[in-house]
């Protein structure tokens, strides 16, 4: 058990999960089988550098294989351990069938501090981890297809996709071993921001429902509505800034490991996100007021609370003093248990992690289709798209005897591309999911919330898939 009164982050989602599985009639023993984790493969190995050796320690977690390959990204971070590692890779295999992405859960962790090493020395630690974990059959393109998470990104992709090859050198198709790769390596456009498109796209398709904003005790649209977002990494830079940019909310205030930056009128995310890159941290920057005790600021009065740092940051320690009528979770558990059940009897809507965290993976799988067809999505049909367009354009003109607005033909006349085609999968993907948490979650009364319906939508499908396979 985790420190004071709260559970592990494993525990946490094992009893969310338990929540879900009380309100199925499935058959015994299949929940638990469900639920427990295939396997964990732990390796140790030594590297020598800087006048000596040091010897690391990763582990890759194989929760479930009722989908090939199982899926999951590979995290550097000193805290990394086996349990961690067990968590995320439930939570993959939940959120993948949830979002009809046809991959078990997977999850990879190697404890380091990535920021201590120097690029060379990460480039030598990175491709010898992903030795050790080809040889087990833990990387490859039919098996495990590992990706980015917290302290990785396409650079370390890229290292582990070529070692993978030059030990598969007969593979044809080795590149789709791992994904979010840089798009010149086979990755794939809209890749690197997909999880926080993916949130994006979430809370859209949430104000798109009267019914479920009069829940949370909000009206009106997306537009104005004040957000606070909490870590401003890859999934939280890229939320902010396309919330902020596109559909024109205001981002009251950030919260990172130095403390909280404010603006009332709404922060400039691109200024923020650029001092926090020059200097690690939020003090200094001319954009907002800079508060140093920044954890007190998930309790300030705000629309929606997007959690999108570290597991376990609403706790039943200060859940009770959250104020924000929607939190919305851009990052892998970030309420525990007993924290969820607090926001729910204070009428705190939550948009659970396992639908709106699933950009990611949603595009991940596009990167891997890609990459076993090898072809980039949108070559052949884009000019086809476009020809069509035009003749579209010259019939109406023809017709109306009048020219059609430059802005509208340029829009018809585009084919599209792959980061259209990337945009629009996801959107689609986001909206369908969402609406099938949603009518379980109002067409059962047993089901009390959004988090517990995704579950019950999630672990339904893995259970349908193993009977019909008869295991």
């Amino acid at each position: 058990m985790a420190a004071g009164n709260e559970r592990s982050f494993l525990e946490n989602v094992n009893l969310m999960y338990d929540r879900a599985v009380a309100t199925m009639d499935l058959p015994p023993g299949l929940g638990e089988q469900i639920k427990t984790c295939n396997n964990v493969y732990q390796v140790r190995f030594p590297i020598g550098f800087r006048n000596g050796f040091r010897v690391f320690t990763g582990w890759r977690a194989v929760h479930s294989e009722h989908r090939l390959p199982a899926k999951g990204g590979i995290r550097y971070a000193p805290h990394a351990n086996q349990a961690e590692v067990e968590a995320l890779a439930a939570l993959m295999s939940y959120k993948c069938a949830l979002v009809d992405v046809p991959f078990g859960g997977s999850k990879g962790a190697l404890c380091i501090n990535p920021k201590e090493y120097d690029e060379r020395e990460l480039e030598r630690i990175t491709r010898r981890f992903a030795e050790e974990l080809t040889k087990k059959g833990y990387v490859s393109p039919s098996l495990n297809v590992p990706a980015p998470d917290m302290g990785t990104g396409p650079r370390e992709m890229a290292w582990i996709a070529d070692t993978y090859r030059r030990l598969r050198p007969d593979d044809i198709n080795a590149i789709a071993c791992v994904t979010g790769k840089p798009v010149t390596q086979g990755g794939i456009a809209g890749r690197l921001e997909a999880t926080g498109r993916g949130v994006q796209y979430g809370l859209r398709e949430f104000f798109r429902n009267p019914d479920d904003l009069k829940r949370s005790g909000l009206e009106g649209h997306l537009a104005g509505k004040r957000i606070v977002v909490q870590g401003l990494g890859n999934v939280g830079y890229h939320a902010a800034k396309f919330l902020h940019e596109e559909d024109d909310v205001r981002i009251v205030a950030i919260v990172e490991r130095d403390g909280a930056l404010l603006n009332d009128e709404g922060l400039d995310i691109e200024a923020v996100y650029q001092h926090l890159r020059e200097t690690g941290g939020l003090k200094g920057c001319s954009a907002g007021k800079h508060v140093v005790e920044g954890r007190s600021i998930l309790e300030s009065e705000c629309d929606v609370l997007i959690p999108a740092a570290m597991e376990n940051q609403i706790t039943a320690e200060n859940a009770g003093r959250i104020r924000a009528r929607v939190v919305a979770e851009a990052a892998n558990g970030p309420v525990t248990y007993k924290g969820d059940e607090i926001l729910r009897r204070n009428g705190i809507f939550v948009i659970p992690d396992l639908y709106l965290n699933a950009g990611g993976v949603t595009v991940s799988y596009f990167e891997w289709i890609k990459n076993l067809q090898h072809i980039r999505l949108g070559r052949i049909e884009n000019r086809l798209e476009a020809m069509r367009g035009e003749h579209i354009i010259q019939l109406i003109e023809e017709m109306t005897g009048t020219s059609a607005p430059p802005h509208l033909k340029a829009r018809i006349t585009h084919g599209a591309d792959e980061v259209d085609l990337v945009r629009s999968g996801l959107d689609d993907t986001m909206r369908r999911a969402y609406n099938e948490i949603r009518n379980v979650y109002l067409s059962r009364k047993e089901v009390a919330d959004l988090r517990t319906a995704a579950f019950v939508v999630a672990i339904g499908k893995i259970a349908r898939t193993l009977l019909e396979m008869g295991t």
